[in-house]
């Protein structure tokens, strides 16, 4: 595909891409040509709840639209994106705004507006954008090795509720309940335990369990960070190595010229994307077919999340044992829209069985 930039004076170039990254949506793009003026780029941390922004965009093809909100939060998580502190808006947003500029009152572009929260696919008042620091950064990452790194430490974590917080004999509900530590991981080498409660990370405090993936993810991978933790009604200091989080296509330059390029997950008509269990996971999870659930869409029609296994679906009685993706797919083309089934889904170590009523259209 060719992409083409095109300029309000109607002057249009094509474009290279330096880079993408799949987490933020973003991607670096290069054009051949001089003499363009740059946008000045203002701070995201000094914006404030109430303060007026303005969106530059194309919704529905209308060029050069220009529409205001105020900011109604900072910091927003999505449930499908833990990497990225959200900057929310009123602005109207709708398909055609995506990739433009959030502007502040002095004309500072502050974020890059990404995606909306709609239950009818149009505009209602939910709009979210990338805060411009952290889209530099990436673009950084890509223009110097084409990739973009992230920190992991290697730990499952959960909310820590006033109830929770109550029984671990803390003063007030904040920071990270780890549930478990990954073998051999960052983690687990600095003596991270299950039940310990992240208060702190490189000197930032997590208030709450959405913010340790961002300020582990912004962290660099090998860097050697001090980690604060509740345990046993005391606060201790812990010192880790920040591993490297592995994921495909984390980024990617185009493809070689002759190779093709890997192709994206498509959700199925579950609005979710799945793979494969593999051999090593059968064996851990002691199963003898599955499918992992790897994305959940916004728009998805079954009620599951990204590591649940798929076991089973039944529909008018009949039961199919899940065993490949193109097995899954078939049997969702040849239901009807209003079509009502039932999956049976691993979670950890439950088993459950989730209703669903109606698909997606067919793609």
């Amino acid at each position: 595909d060719e992409i083409n930039v095109r300029f309000t004076d109607k002057r249009e170039f094509k474009a290279k891409v330096i880079g993408s990254d799949r987490r933020t949506d973003i991607a670096l793009i290069k054009i051949e040509t001089s003499g363009l003026t740059a946008v000045k780029f203002g701070d995201p941390s000094r914006l404030k709840v109430g303060e007026w922004v303005v969106a530059i965009g194309a919704p529905f093809g209308f060029e050069n639209t220009v529409t205001a909100g105020i900011v109604s939060a900072k910091g927003r998580s999505l449930p499908q994106e833990n990497f990225v502190p959200f900057i929310q808006t009123d602005v109207a947003i709708n398909p055609g705004n995506s990739g433009g500029p959030l502007f502040n009152m002095k004309g500072e572009v502050v974020g890059i507006n990404s995606q909306i929260y709609s239950r009818t696919g149009g505009f209602m008042g939910l709009s979210f954008a990338i805060p411009i620091d952290v889209a530099l950064d990436v673009q950084k990452q890509l223009r110097d090795k084409g990739r973009v790194s992230r920190g992991r430490i290697g730990v499952v974590i959960q909310e820590v509720t006033r109830d929770l917080a109550t029984s671990f004999a803390m003063d007030r509900p904040r920071g990270a309940l780890v549930n478990s530590v990954e073998k051999g991981s960052p983690a687990d080498k600095a003596g991270v335990e299950a039940i310990d409660i992240i208060l702190s990370f490189n000197g930032k405090q997590v208030e709450s369990s959405s913010d340790l993936p961002r300020i582990v993810g912004s962290t660099r991978p090998g860097s050697p960070v001090a980690l604060e933790v509740w345990r046993k009604g005391t606060r201790r200091t812990l010192n880790i190595t920040v591993g490297e989080l592995k994921e495909e296509r984390v980024a990617a330059r185009d493809a070689p010229r002759g190779q093709k390029p890997a192709e994206s997950a498509a959700a199925n008509r579950l609005g979710i994307v799945v793979a494969e269990v593999s051999a090593e996971q059968k064996k851990e999870l002691k199963l003898t077919h599955g499918l992992i659930v790897t994305d959940v869409r916004p728009d998805a029609r079954a009620d599951v999340r990204k590591g649940d296994v798929l076991l089973t679906v039944v529909h008018k009685g009949q039961q199919t044992e899940l065993k490949s993706v193109e097995q899954l797919n078939k049997l969702l083309a040849g239901l009807d829209k209003s079509a009502v089934l039932t999956l049976q889904v691993r979670r950890g170590e439950n088993t459950a069985f989730v209703t669903v009523s109606g698909l997606t259209d067919k793609g």
